[in-house]
Parts: C-alpha cells; sequence; structure tokens
C-alpha cells in the first residue's frame, strides 16, 4: 500500500513546481498540496522515513520530528521575508544524501542523522514558509504542509519497515535501490535534467 501511494504521488506531482514564487497560496489546501506539489519534495519526505526505518529504533520517530520542528522553523524564516542561499540546491542535495545513505546502507548515528534531516529540513520549510500568506489563512497553509509531510514522512517509513519485513535481504535491497533511484533522481533535478 505504502508503494502504491508513492507511486501515485510520483505520478502525479509536478517536478519543481512548489517553490518560491510560483503562485499565490492561501489555506490549508494549499499548504497541504505544497509538499505533494513536488517531486523534489516528495522524495526528500519520504526519504526521511525510509532512513528512519532503516536505522531504526528511536529514530523512527526522531528523524521525522526533527525534520517537522526544523521545518516550521524554516517556515517562519521565510514566511517573515528572510532570505536562504540556495534554497533549491538545499532540496536537491537533500534528496542525493539521503538516497545515497539509503542506497549504501550506512549506519549513522540518530543524532547525526537528526542533524542532516534538520539541516536539510530548513531550505524545504523555507520554500514552503516563502509562500505562506501574511493573512490569517497563513494558519491553515502552514498546518497543511506539516500534515502533509507527516503523512510523507509515515509513507516513507511504512515503505521501509514493510520491505524490511517482507524478506530480510531482498526487502533490504529493494530500499536501498529506491534509495539510490532517489539519489540518481536528486542528481537530475540539481543540474535541471529534469
Amino acid at each position: 500500500m505504502a508503494l502504491g501511494a508513492t507511486a501515485f504521488l510520483v505520478t502525479t506531482s509536478q517536478v519543481a513546481q512548489a517553490h518560491i514564487g510560483m503562485h499565490h497560496t492561501s489555506g490549508f489546501a494549499y499548504g497541504f498540496e505544497h509538499p505533494i506539489g513536488g517531486l523534489d519534495h516528495i522524495l526528500a519526505m519520504v526519504l526521511v522515513g525510509v532512513l528512519a526505518a532503516q536505522i531504526g529504533g528511536r529514530a523512527i520517530w526522531l528523524l521525522p520530528a526533527s525534520f517537522l520542528v526544523v521545518m516550521v522553523l524554516g517556515g517562519v524564516v521565510g514566511e517573515v521575508g528572510f532570505d536562504v542561499p540556495f534554497v533549491e540546491v538545499g532540496i536537491g542535495l537533500s534528496i542525493i544524501v539521503l538516497g545515497a545513505i539509503v542506497a549504501l546502507g550506512l549506519r549513522i548515528a540518530v543524532a547525526f542523522a537528526m542533524a542532516l534531516v534538520g539541516f536539510f529540513a530548513m531550505f524545504h520549510g523555507f520554500a514552503h514558509g516563502a509562500e505562506m500568506p501574511a493573512s490569517r489563512s497563513g494558519l491553515g497553509y502552514g498546518a497543511g504542509f506539516l500534515l502533509a509531510t507527516a503523512a510523507l514522512h509515515t509513507v516513507g517509513l511504512g515503505f521501509g519497515l514493510a520491505l524490511s519485513r517482507a524478506a530480510a535481504t531482498r526487502g533490504g535491497q529493494m530500499v536501498k535501490a529506491a534509495g539510490g533511484a532517489a539519489a540518481l533522481t536528486g542528481v537530475a533535478i540539481v543540474t535541471g535534467l529534469f
């Protein structure tokens, strides 16, 4: 089911159209649409869940929670008008780095993984916050992008856990292959090929 949901999101999204200055937004629905409106956001947020599942233990909830908290901070930074350089590159690199870690099956400390996903969450949050309306509907917009992000993390967790439990070796290989494919997609996004 998680794989089907991911396939649906990937095939119905528009690459790099969920970013700064693309259109005026307001309300919950637009906030929810932002993270699922671009392949780059989808891949990065699903990868956070997959990485959390791959590390296991406390990482299952700490990595998504770290991403969400820092993403909110990045959203506030974007909403109040501060400038964060290289936002698009940071978003693209989040896919490359997280995908590579998953593909290589690297065993990293939970604290390092939290710091890493938090670093990348700042870029994603800034992209969301830069489009957040200053009116009351900004709260709805913020709630929407938080809920969509949490849902994408859950899809990644489900994917990672389901495959690792389905077949210890084959499931792990499939997760690594998915991470590698995501990292290559990130390279294509950053270089403008996608």
